[in-house]
């Protein structure tokens, strides 16, 4: 990508804001090397990484690779025999300690379950944080120039040494001060050419014996090592240089312990760096709310509400736009201050962006189109050295685009032919831009000459645009119109300004008639694409109140429903009441009238006369039940498949199917715990956003779950217990609880019940199987297998 071409598009500014964003030098340097490139796959990859690295940090947070250094001269140092430095080791452990922090935020807690690695993954795992050794470089070196007593048992013990020496020679020059303070100026030890002294006035020099080291810059003070005290100072300089000589001994070991792992260094600094590099870039994106574009190499380019990245965000106006698919020139027109060249800009911004590996700041779903060369022909060039006008520069510039444009390239040019007589200007600049359409290449210029206007009108593949402006406030409104030729608006803005109406009436008697008429043609369409947009925007608030009202409409019904629901449902349970508790009433009358005459032989009439009553409360409660609705579209049996989600009307339930439909198109209906065989009939299909809501019709929330017989239906299922335990009773108490118990788990559509009777003297068991074979409703009862309860249970399945 040529270099002019970044410069006037604002390319480097993106860059600078993009080493902003990196923490290591080696990022910021990948940073500040980036250039587009023209290469499909490339440029797709580099997309890719930048979203990845974007993704992991909306889920994980940011990943700072502030420590990472360049080492690569420390390693050659290594490579070749020499011992590190403190510094330099610090370094390198500070590689490894970013190398270890970064391979810990690459893992993944949930590797095993479907997780999908992503372009980065390989990278994460190839860090080799050298814990070890890198523990063993923080043990020994606390600071730049510092290393641990406990680095090696020698330093510990030449350390330990040094600080007896010192301790006892402060003990005797504590005395010497002490003795001769008369002498002294200060009372204070200090310090000369790494020796102990003692401050001592010129005057008493004789009166302390010993070594001079240093004088005042006055003279008054002379600082003098006492003959007491050298062989001290000489045995702790010894020990001082034998310390170093451990330090150096430790230093030597530490590098001897990296030496094996410099490719292994060398490999983390490079992936570290790489990957600041590409964390960068998703930070970049995050900034300005950037998004991963599609990339093509047909030439087609597509913007969805585009925002240049170097303006005020909260004050730029989006555009949107497209190139290279119905035509590939496109020449927008407006008056100036309007955004022309703004939108110019962005285009070309955009590409160099997108082909650099970095989101565009637009909308989700715009594509960019891969270019060998941009082109940008933008603001005034002129210059004084090179003798150079303003159209001189820009024609300079135009001439070197004409030669190495092709059709893989991108043309951008700001007020083609200006500076130049008008007529003439004009038609070099539709002599230009028919070139370039011929070429094939993709083209974007912004102009005021009416020719060109009638230019894109009159030729195939050439497409006029226009900037907004609102002659009423004098501002521009910064959005792009694709179709429509602009005004410059140069009477209005003069009009609105201030200028007299008459020079303005004489500034229009000077238009010719054809300038005049297009004008006015470019004037009217404005007015009747303003008037379509209002028209429009109120039609779309009609349809908006329409659905309302509809919705509402819709609401009131269902409302009505159940109220009228409820009503019946009540007077229902109510008369379901009653009859239960004269039910409940006549069992216990026979229950005592079967105690009283079990001896009578009356027990076979009075089970006929209780079955005969029976029957007759079914009756009445089949009359009293509600009636339910049919489904709003019968299902097909065919269409039906296990798992899809259903309601069951008779019982207000959603479930799944379990089973499909048998030739009587009955099938087995899965509703929470409850499993129920239904008919297909009684089933209503559910959309997907109703299987997921509420087990009950209208929420948990609601009173309207039903009507009539179902609602005790479901009252029953919620309370019924699929077992009862008849253990310790005899057989005609047995069966007078059991058939009660039996008729409310008929009603809550059970499919079967366990009946616990114990195995005992088997005569319980015996009566209760008797009692069960006169039952219409069951279907067939077994003793319970291994693990049901054996022998002690009886299974009962109903009809």
């Amino acid at each position: 990508m040529n270099e002019k071409v970044l410069q006037t598009l604002e390319y480097y500014k993106i860059i600078s804001q993009l080493e902003e964003h990196a923490t290591s030098d080696p990022g910021r340097q990948l940073c500040s090397a980036l250039l587009p490139s023209s290469d499909l796959q490339e440029i797709r990859s580099a997309q890719q990484e930048t979203a990845d690295a974007a993704s992991r940090i909306r889920m994980k947070g940011s990943l700072s690779f502030s420590g990472c250094k360049d080492v690569s001269s420390s390693l050659k140092r290594l490579e070749i025999g020499c011992f590190l430095s403190l510094p330099e080791l610090l370094s390198v452990s500070s590689i490894l300690t970013v190398a270890a922090r970064a391979k810990a935020y690459g893992r993944h807690e949930q590797e095993g379950d479907g997780f999908l690695e992503d372009t980065l993954e390989e990278r994460f795992r190839a860090l080799e944080p050298l814990t070890p050794v890198n523990n063993e470089i923080k043990r020994c070196i606390l600071s730049q120039d510092e290393v641990s007593d406990d680095a090696s048992p020698g330093l510990h013990k030449v350390r330990r040494a040094i600080k007896n020496a010192e301790d006892k020679l402060h003990g005797q020059l504590n005395s010497i001060l002490n003795s001769n303070r008369s002498y002294l100026q200060d009372a204070v030890i200090t310090m000369r050419n790494g020796r102990y002294c003692l401050p001592v006035k010129s005057d008493y020099k004789n009166q302390v014996p010993g070594m001079v080291h240093d004088q005042s810059s006055t003279g008054s003070t002379l600082f003098i090592e006492p003959m007491a005290v050298i062989k001290l100072n000489n045995e702790i300089r010894e020990l001082e240089i034998a310390e170093q000589k451990e330090i150096e001994a430790v230093l030597a070991d530490l590098s001897s312990q990296l030496a094996p792992y410099t490719q292994e260094i060398q490999t983390n600094q490079q992936i570290l760096g790489q990957l600041d590099f590409i964390f960068a870039k998703a930070n970049l994106s995050r900034s300005y709310k950037g998004s991963q574009p599609n990339f093509n190499d047909s030439g087609m380019i597509s913007i969805k509400d585009g925002r240049h990245p170097l303006l005020d965000p909260q004050k730029v106006v989006p555009i949107s736009l497209t190139l290279g698919k119905d035509f590939d020139l496109l020449i927008v027109t407006g008056p100036n201050t309007g955004g022309k060249t703004v939108s110019l800009k962005t285009i070309g911004l955009f590409t160099l962006m997108g082909q650099a590996g970095l989101h565009i700041p637009a909308f989700e779903g715009s594509e960019l189109a891969v270019f060998d060369q941009v082109f940008a022909d933008i603001g005034d060039e002129q210059s004084i050295e090179q003798s150079l006008s303003t159209f001189s520069a820009h024609m300079t510039n135009i001439v070197r685009i004409l030669n190495q444009a092709d059709s893989r390239s991108l043309c951008l040019f700001d007020e083609l032919g200006a500076g130049t007589d008008p007529t003439e200007g004009a038609a070099l600049a539709i002599a230009i831009l028919s070139f370039l359409h011929n070429m094939k290449c993709r083209v974007m210029a912004t102009t005021h000459y009416s020719e060109l206007k009638v230019f894109a009108l009159s030729t195939p593949g050439v497409e006029n645009a226009c900037c907004e402006f609102s002659v009423e406030t004098l501002q521009p409104t910064y959005r792009l119109l694709i179709g429509i030729p602009g005004k410059s608006n140069a009477f209005a803005i003069s009009q609105k300004l201030g200028l007299p109406e008459y020079i303005i009436e004489d500034a229009k008697s000077h238009l010719e008639t054809e300038d005049e008429a297009f004008e006015d043609l470019i004037a009217h369409l404005e007015e009747s694409r303003i008037t379509i947009e209002k028209e429009q925007a109120q039609i779309q608030v009609y349809k908006t109140e329409i659905a309302q009202l509809k919705s509402r409409l819709a609401k009131k019904e269902e409302r009505l429903d159940e109220r009228k629901d409820q009503v019946i449902r009540n007077a229902t349970e109510e008369a379901q009441r009653i009859l239960r508790e004269a039910k409940e009433t006549a069992d216990q009358t026979i229950r005592q009238i079967t105690k009283l005459s079990a001896d009578s032989g009356l027990n076979r009439q009075l089970e006929a006369e209780r079955a005969k009553l029976r029957d007759k409360l079914k009756e009445t409660d089949q009359k009293l039940a509600v009636k339910q609705k049919g489904p709003k579209q019968p299902i097909s049996p065919k269409k039906l498949k296990i798992g899809d989600g259903v309601k069951v009307l008779t019982m207000g339930l959603k479930g799944t199917v379990s089973t499909l439909p048998n030739e009587k198109g009955d099938l087995y209906v899965q509703m929470g715990i409850l499993r129920s065989l239904v008919n297909i009939k009684d089933l209503e299909l559910l959309h997907e956003q109703e299987i997921t809501g509420p087990s009950y019709e209208g929420g948990s929330a609601k009173k309207g779950m039903g009507s009539g017989k179902s609602r005790i239906q479901m009252s029953k299922s919620s309370s019924i217990s699929p077992e009862i335990n008849l253990i310790g009773m005899n057989v005609d108490e047995a069966c007078s609880v059991l058939d009660k118990y039996l008729d409310d788990a008929y009603l809550s559509h059970l499919s079967s019940v366990r009946v616990v009777h114990g195995r005992g003297t088997g005569a319980l068991k015996a009566g209760i199987h008797k009692y069960l074979k006169r039952l219409k409703y069951v279907k067939d009862f077994r003793l319970g297998e291994f693990g049901e309860g054996d022998s002690g249970v009886t299974i009962v399945t109903f009809q």
